[in-house]
């Protein structure tokens, strides 16, 4: 069993403060998650003290088998109801129609109206009438976040948006994971340190960032889905 030091133990102390602040501040508030490391530690954390902040998913149609897995896992785990959001069926049928079922590929723009009808469409739905979102972003990420603050003003959804774990390491997530029997997504036993949609997800390579296997054909500086990026 993983030790946490008292660093670590503070950050802990101040994320589950920071949940108990939002939950008695910003009702209704939500989590997204996608099943990430970082999303499975919120969850475990929520779980525990502050079940009333409700969680979220957006299931794009492409996942990997072991997200469904990790899914049903956290499922039985935790006893927690996650709300799943699906795209439009219509335009899924519409873009694969026009532009063939790999078209992200293709081009940074098809890859991004991809997204946008799988992903940032439908969380529009899921943040409807929402106070706050949280999500399970660092800063240490990638190059797209490296200045991303723990509470900022969403203007695009109307609502505040927290990232309580934006100073954490990536090391810090594993030792929480470890220390409290967190599930996790079997892939990353498998050197996926990041893991969204199958066929935009790969493993790493020692020395490259977390979220290097995104997009990995396309530049650091366009990989974001659109669901945190600003509207300018």
């Amino acid at each position: 069993m993983t030790e946490i030091n008292e660093k670590l133990q503070l950050k802990i102390d101040a994320v589950k403060q920071l949940l108990e602040q939002i939950a008695a501040d910003y009702s209704p508030a939500v989590l997204a998650t996608s099943y990430g490391a970082e999303d499975m530690v919120l969850m475990d954390l929520i779980a525990k003290f502050v079940p009333q902040i409700g969680i979220f998913t957006l299931d794009t149609g492409r996942l990997p088998k072991e997200t469904y897995d990790l899914m049903q896992q956290a499922k039985k785990h935790y006893q927690l109801e996650v709300e799943v959001y699906y795209p439009d069926t219509l335009s899924i049928e519409q873009f694969v129609t026009h532009n063939g079922p790999n078209a992200f590929y293709d081009s940074v723009d098809l890859r991004k109206q991809c997204c946008g009808i799988r992903k940032v469409a439908p969380l529009k739905r899921a943040l409807a009438g929402k106070k706050a979102w949280l999500t399970g972003m660092r800063r240490s990420q990638s190059v797209t976040r490296n200045e991303l603050p723990v509470s900022e003003w969403d203007a695009d959804h109307e609502l505040q948006k927290f990232s309580p774990l934006t100073d954490w390491s990536n090391g810090e997530v594993w030792k929480y994971i470890r220390a409290f029997d967190v599930p996790f997504n079997e892939l990353h036993n498998q050197g996926y340190a990041s893991i969204g949609c199958a066929p935009c997800t790969r493993a790493i390579t020692p020395g490259e960032d977390v979220r290097a296997g995104r997009w990995w054909w396309e530049n650091p500086e366009t990989k974001e889905c659109g669901l945190h990026v600003k509207a300018k």
